[in-house]
């Protein structure tokens, strides 16, 4: 298992508490509301007279960055734990006497984030070491030295090592694929050169073998290393994910004997069959949300804690030995695995747009956003930025006659890419120079592609300045906030642009969550007191942002663009909460969050023109509503975010012949999903009496309290 830090310390007692069922802070202002005296809601669909709108066809997508290992030990489909040594975690915290954040706690007591040989054990009586003598690649220095005493042939047990896998390895009936680069050593080995290797899934607890595959015997090469491939069929599920690979020798024949190792990888069916491709289970539950765009690789990943650090796409690229990893921006080290032709693959087999951030010249420097680096504020600093970028915009979609889309091709793409959204920068409101940065990075970019939209990932956040948005430009905008913060701002779209004067300025949603619970000052904590803190979200959670989205809806021509996050949390290891799904190896124990159902149901149902609805009595807050239209469909989506149930009456304009539903609820506001309880809250089928329209052509129904409803009346 690989080593416990501070971080997986608190982890794990946070998750011992939501095994256990609903421990959490409770909220405050939302949970007490109950209108017991409502007389009702009366709705008019105006789908004849009404004004329309088209809808925003991208609204729901997907933000990704490696977070709560959820790229490495978790979508990316690689099943091994530190496969080629290439680094470690660190704990940032405060230093009395020092500003900003300092390492304090590595796992490398040496050099933090250095290589460690966690993740292993020996088998037998095996003696395991790193070795920087023999490195497979100049990215690659460090590898795993496997030491057989001779006293190996007095035994007739296996002898060799295993890894653990991410906290484990699932073992269900499929095809694994297994490869590792193999070395000898020359002068140790020359009495027996040619030995045959078992690779195997096997039970950590009993060492029962799941399923195996022998590589035959044969002389390994003495100049360069020997990559091996082979596949493992599994024909047992295993009763839990306590596994782990082992490579063994036959001791009598290896007694002696020193290998050297790296790159040693597992990987179960990926997402499509793609190589080096996404876990399956989790990827599905991307695909079946239908999101219409993917934002990456971040986030505060896509920054570095330097400029030395940053996301570099280039060394994300080609054959995996060739990759550089690096010290990722959230405690524990990326392997690149998942990098940029990956994320374009990606996107790709899920049909979705890109929106591919940029670096733009601003880096965290030791995790703290307001301690940070940037380039100075020349053009010839900056020109190396813009060239990066640019670079990385013709491997995307450059011919092949470019250089870097010949690259492309070389690594099995020849056909270039669509790239729709660029994101310059992320959260640079932080940042003193972003104004200079922006303008600079805009019209370099904007010149060689007119047509991808730019985003900024700052306006007027910074009280120093406010950005100036270029026409046909976009602004990213990120809130992690209590649940009355989302409700509160269930209009600010509303004549946005008029009352910004941005015209022709659109909107992406690209990070939000409640993060915290209802305060007096409203303001967000970010010590994360367990009395304030969401670990984990709730009805309320998706009772706030669906306020907050139904907002969103009803102004296509502002929002275009929304991306909950954090999107992935691995049981294990995480440092931030709350987030989309949560999961660990075992597939049965992913959980699907409130969250989640909430933006699944809502992009499910998005019509293809937003319908005006008029009130003629009631008023938002008794409940929240949008509508929207397309052939032969009207939906209605309503949020009740009281405690009681809310009498609705709809007439539409429309002549129409049934409606059906599907709805979310939950009688406590402060119920969540969690790993004993998966499906508590999830969108469910409504069973309703009364299908048709009345006599007056209306149509009546109570509102359940704490719910949000999609109604479809069928033309």
């Amino acid at each position: 298992m690989l080593r416990l830090n501070t971080c997986l310390v608190a982890a794990t007692a946070l998750l011992s508490s939501v095994e256990a069922g609903p421990k959490q802070p409770r909220f405050g202002q939302i949970v007490s509301r109950a209108l017991t005296n409502s007389s009702g809601v009366s709705l008019s669909i105006l789908t004849e007279t009404g004004v329309k709108n088209a809808t925003a066809p991208n609204l729901y997508g997907w933000m990704f960055e490696d977070i709560n290992h959820s790229g490495d030990g978790g979508l990316y489909g690689e099943l091994l734990a530190n496969r080629a040594f290439e680094g470690s975690d660190v704990t940032f915290g405060n230093v009395p006497g020092f500003a900003g954040n300092s390492i304090v706690w590595q796992e490398n007591e040496c050099n933090p984030s250095g290589p460690v040989i966690s993740g292993y054990k020996p088998l037998g009586n095996a003696t395991l070491r790193l070795d920087n003598y023999r490195a497979l690649s100049h990215s690659h220095p460090t590898v795993l030295a496997l030491d057989i005493p001779t006293t190996a042939k007095n035994s007739s047990t296996p002898i060799g090592f295993a890894n653990m896998g991410w906290w484990g390895i699932p073992v269900s009936p499929q095809t694994y694929n297994v490869s590792f680069f193999i070395y000898p050593n020359q002068f140790r080995n020359q009495d027996n050169p040619k030995t045959e290797i078992t690779v195997s899934l096997q039970s950590n607890l009993t060492g029962e073998i799941w399923a195996s595959t022998v590589i035959p015997a044969q002389a390994w090469n003495v100049v360069n290393y020997t990559h091996v491939t082979a596949q493992i069929v599994s024909k047992v599920s295993a009763p839990n994910t306590n596994n782990t690979l082992a490579i063994t020798f036959d001791p009598k024949a290896a007694a002696g004997q020193t290998y050297y190792f790296d790159q040693i990888s597992l990987f179960g069916e990926t997402f499509k069959g793609y190589k080096n491709g996404l876990r399956k289970d989790l990827a599905e539950h991307i695909y079946d949300m239908k999101p219409k765009f993917l934002r990456w690789p971040g986030g505060n990943n896509l920054e570095g804690y330097s400029f030395q650090t940053r996301w570099k796409w280039w060394e994300t690229i080609g054959p995996l030995q060739e990759r550089w990893a690096r010290p990722g921006n959230w405690q524990y080290y990326n392997t690149n695995g998942l990098g940029l032709l990956e994320f374009l693959e990606w996107s790709e087999s899920m049909e979705m747009e890109n929106v591919l951030g940029i670096f733009s010249g601003y880096s965290l420097l030791d995790g703290n956003g307001r301690d940070s680096a940037e380039y100075p504020l020349t053009e010839e600093a900056m020109y190396p930025v813009l060239k990066e970028a640019l670079d990385e915009l013709e491997f995307c979609m450059g011919s092949t006659d470019t250089y870097w889309g010949a690259k492309r091709a070389e690594y099995g793409h020849p056909e270039p890419f669509k790239i729709q959204y660029i994101e310059i920068g992320n959260e640079d409101w932080f940042s003193k120079a972003y104004p200079f940065r922006f303008k600079y990075l805009y019209d370099g970019l904007k010149a060689a592609y007119p047509d991808i939209i730019l985003i900024s990932s700052a306006y007027d956040e910074n009280d120093d300045y406010t950005i100036d948005l270029p026409a046909g430009s976009m602004w990213d905008t990120h809130h992690y906030e209590e649940p009355i913060f989302f409700i509160e701002n269930f209009d600010f779209f509303d004549n946005w642009q008029e009352r910004t004067k941005n015209p022709n300025v659109t909107i992406m949603i690209g990070e939000y969550s409640v993060y915290q619970v209802d305060t007096p000052d409203g303001k967000v904590n970010w010590t994360n007191p367990p009395e304030l803190h969401v670990r984990y979200p709730r009805m309320v959670s998706a009772l706030a942002e669906g306020v907050y989205m139904l907002g969103a809806e009803r102004n296509p021509h502002v929002v275009k663009l929304s991306s909950y996050a954090p999107s992935f949390q691995n049981w294990n290891w995480f440092n931030w909460t709350p987030n989309f799904i949560a999961f660990d190896a075992d597939p049965a124990h992913t959980v699907l969050s409130t969250s989640y159902w909430m933006q699944r149901l809502f992009n499910a149902y998005r019509g293809t023109e937003s319908v005006e609805v008029k009130n003629t009595e009631g008023n938002f807050g008794d409940l929240y509503w949008a509508s929207s239209m397309e052939k032969g469909k009207v939906f209605l989506k309503i949020i009740n975010i009281n405690g009681t149930s809310v009498p609705l009456e709809v007439d539409v304009e429309s002549d129409w012949t049934s409606v059906n539903g599907t709805s979310m609820s939950h009688p406590d506001p402060n119920g969540f999903n969690f790993k004993n309880n998966a499906t508590a809250i999830m969108p469910r089928t409504l069973n309703l009496t009364n299908t048709s329209p009345l006599g007056d052509g209306s149509w009546r129904w109570n509102v359940p309290g704490y719910s949000i409803t999609v109604l479809q009346f069928n033309l």
